[in-house]
């Protein structure tokens, strides 16, 4: 079995922006959850996804956002979700809530709820993916 390494601050790739573009339901996660997993190998400081375009999240797909999180909570890092429909923002809350542990006062806090839409990103991306799946 490989040990994984946190790699030195100044190694990390500080953020990366992922767009979900459809609904985020069941049949969808496998090229999601792929092209996320990819994403989390380069120990990113923090993963924005912008869920602007997407009106529907199954169960599972708010399953595969708070494992997102939990992984990159483990590293040190942040999970943002961009500009979510308001119903979307409430699940996601309310989901965070139920399933989150008690706040760590040592580690960096971010509402997985989301930005308001329109706010500017605390620093530039250097990495954006669009994620494009079949219906």
């Amino acid at each position: 079995m490989t040990t994984r390494h946190p790699l030195p601050p100044e190694c990390r790739v500080p953020r990366v922006e992922l767009d979900i573009t459809a609904e985020l339901d069941l049949p969808r996660l496998p090229e999601v959850g792929a092209v996320l997993d990819r994403i989390l190998a380069l120990q990113p400081a923090e993963v924005v996804i912008d869920l602007s375009e997407c009106r529907h999240l199954d169960p599972a797909a708010i399953g595969l956002l708070l494992d997102v999180e939990r992984r990159l909570t483990r590293g040190d890092g942040v999970l943002t979700i961009r500009d979510p429909h308001p119903r979307i923002r409430r699940i996601l809350d309310s989901a965070r809530h139920e399933h989150s542990p008690p706040p760590d006062a040592g580690r960096r806090a971010q509402p997985m709820g989301g930005e308001p839409a329109g706010s500017p990103p605390a620093r530039p991306a250097l990495g954006r993916a669009r994620v494009v799946t079949r219906a």
